[in-house]
């Protein structure tokens, strides 16, 4: 077999005398990149608060306990570890459409919807974006709040859409600027893709309230706008399923053919099971056949089909009635310890006697934090106390604990005296 330098030099490298090459060393993610930093710092009181996986309150990963039961109930019934259907497991996807939409949505009864199974939220948005890339009739730009999830960028451009933004957070008060995203969704050519978080907006943890999100809905409504929402925190936000799936389910019931991914990472712990759903509401039943075979086409070259274990995992919680009754209450703990600690965090930062306002801390919500701090305090943040978190100044409110977040509120006061 030829080498792939048996003519003298790379594949990836130019030809020529100066032997270039052309394939450049990539930058490092900034999050993971944060992670490696920590890893190498000997200070006993370091904290990461970079990643977004949830611990409990002694800073150890937490595996739910309605995830070991199904586990355990997974297991005696010994099944086969045969190949799913390239759509994924009935039982999940059904019960995935059920969480988002709610069990009487009349989109699920009119069969006008499908949702098939995926490797996670990212995975979901992937294969979202080869659809919409692929039969998509408007233009093939995706608009994005500013800012928005990281990763949502090389997902879409690599799918093959064009990003575009419009305006969201407001550093001046650390919340949702309202009247800048209505002028600027108002503004977005007819028919294009609009992303939108359902809840729990990441990086910056600021939503919209109903109130907003009903003139949204209006706005994109006269725009012809495709809505695109992207579920992460379902339940993780505010602890209540059916409250963090408002935004979602208001769309619908206003006539919005929307599309939509969902995650099982955060609201069942389950990061490496890689569990998602990807659904696309149609004009009808018959369209949604069509979609269906189209998505299955689009999987196919990509993974076949989608992982086993975490789908059962997830459509066991959500079908044995006590198990999501545990499931629920659980979900609900994990979403009001992050709420007790972004309340703790504030109430040390006045002790300590600090003159800034730091109630977008508390009004913010999910997972993460925009703390407002510049880049030269996450730098001061960094060096001298060991808390480590990207340079925008967001935190992970799940890496904060009983056991550290006073040293929390004595550094971030330290640095913004």
């Amino acid at each position: 077999m030829r080498s792939i330098s048996s003519t003298g030099c790379s594949r990836f490298t130019n030809s020529g005398g100066t032997k270039k090459p052309f394939l450049q060393m990539g930058p490092p993610d900034p999050i993971l990149g944060v992670t490696e930093a920590f890893k190498k710092d000997t200070n006993p009181k370091k904290m990461n608060l970079g990643v977004g996986a949830y611990r409990d309150d002694q800073g150890k990963p937490f595996v739910l306990s309605c995830v070991r039961k199904a586990e355990a109930l997974i297991a005696s019934k010994q099944l086969d570890k045969e190949y799913l259907p390239i759509g994924g497991l009935g039982d999940f996807t059904k019960a995935c459409a059920q969480l988002a939409l709610g069990a009487d949505n009349e989109v699920l009864k009119s069969g006008r919807s499908i949702t098939v199974q995926t490797i996670s939220g990212t995975g979901s948005l992937r294969i979202g974006g080869n659809f919409l890339s692929r039969f998509h009739g408007g233009p093939k730009d995706v608009y994005l709040p500013k800012p928005s999830w990281g990763n949502h960028t090389p997902i879409f451009r690599d799918a093959g859409l064009q990003l575009k933004a419009y305006r969201y957070y407001d550093p001046s008060t650390c919340g949702f600027d309202f009247s800048g995203a209505l002028e600027d969704i108002s503004k977005i050519p007819e028919h294009s893709v609009i992303l939108l978080h359902a809840c729990a907006h990441n990086p910056t943890g600021v939503d919209p309230k109903i109130e907003q999100w009903k003139e949204i809905s209006e706005v994109v409504k006269k725009r012809n706008l495709l809505v695109f929402f992207d579920m992460a925190y379902q339940g993780f936000a505010s602890g209540d399923i059916d409250r963090d799936a408002w935004a979602v389910r208001h769309f619908i019931e206003q006539g919005h053919n929307i599309v939509l991914s969902q995650s099982f990472a955060k609201n069942m712990g389950l990061y490496g099971e890689r569990v998602g759903g990807f659904t696309v509401v149609c004009g009808s039943a018959e369209e949604a056949k069509r979609v269906e075979s189209q998505l299955k086409i689009l999987i196919r070259p990509i993974y076949s089909n989608p992982p086993m274990n975490g789908a059962r995992i997830a459509s066991t919680i959500l079908s044995t009635p006590d198990l999501r009754a545990l499931w629920l209450e659980e979900v609900h703990g994990m979403a009001n310890r992050i709420i007790k600690m972004r309340e703790q965090l504030v109430a040390g930062l006045k002790k300590n006697g600090s003159t800034h306002n730091w109630q977008h801390v508390i009004d913010q919500i999910g997972m993460f934090c925009f703390t407002g701090l510049k880049p030269e305090q996450v730098e001061r943040l960094i060096k001298e106390f060991s808390v480590y978190m990207t340079k925008d100044g967001r935190i992970s409110m799940a890496g904060v604990s009983s056991g550290n977040v006073g040293y929390l509120a004595d550094s971030i006061h330290a640095v913004t005296k």
